[in-house]
């Protein structure tokens, strides 16, 4: 019985502290929003410091291309959303993030939706004390572990999205 108890309070921990769960093929989004091909919507006028973070992305993307959503994952075999993008920033920019989303939020400057690039880091309320964060790899596309499609591209122009954008957060 004790077994189960702290069984428990371990899942409740982990839901509390890191990504939304939602049953599977119930979220409207993953149809339609997923963009293999996010190399035509590179900007042009592109910085040099962000190509080299969109390079750093895109290998980012194509290490861990379809690997599973799973809530406290923290390795291939699974992941969730925050320790992805903890994981993004540390092996590919040396930089250091907390594990949670909440406590990602709290890190980088506050940049506006119309001013948001490359690089800037993307909060949505998923739920009532749920939330979900991803990177962006141009201005309208982000890279995030999805709950459906394990680690794949989505778009800000979803409704989905739209509808639970947060903030975003400048770490660079």
């Amino acid at each position: 019985m004790e077994i189960k108890r702290t069984v428990l309070v371990i899942l409740v921990g982990m839901l509390i502290s890191s990504c939304g769960v939602v049953k599977r093929g119930t979220i409207p989004w993953e149809d339609d929003a997923t963009v293999e091909d996010s190399e035509a919507l590179i900007p042009i006028n592109m910085s040099r410091s962000d190509r080299v973070i969109r390079d750093k992305l895109d290998n980012a993307y194509t290490q861990w291309k379809g690997t599973n959503y799973l809530l406290g994952g923290t390795t291939a075999r699974g992941i969730d959303c925050s320790a992805f993008i903890q994981i993004i920033f540390k092996e590919y920019f040396r930089i250091s993030l907390p594990r949670t989303t909440r406590e990602q939020m709290q890190m980088g400057n506050s940049v506006r939706k119309r001013n948001i690039k490359v690089g800037d880091v993307v909060f949505f309320k998923t739920g009532k004390n749920t939330y979900h964060v991803g990177v962006m790899i141009n201005g309208i596309q982000f890279l995030h572990a999805g709950v459906s499609e394990g680690v794949t591209i989505s778009t800000l122009e979803n409704q989905y999205w739209t509808n639970t954008y947060l903030t975003t957060r400048r770490m660079f």
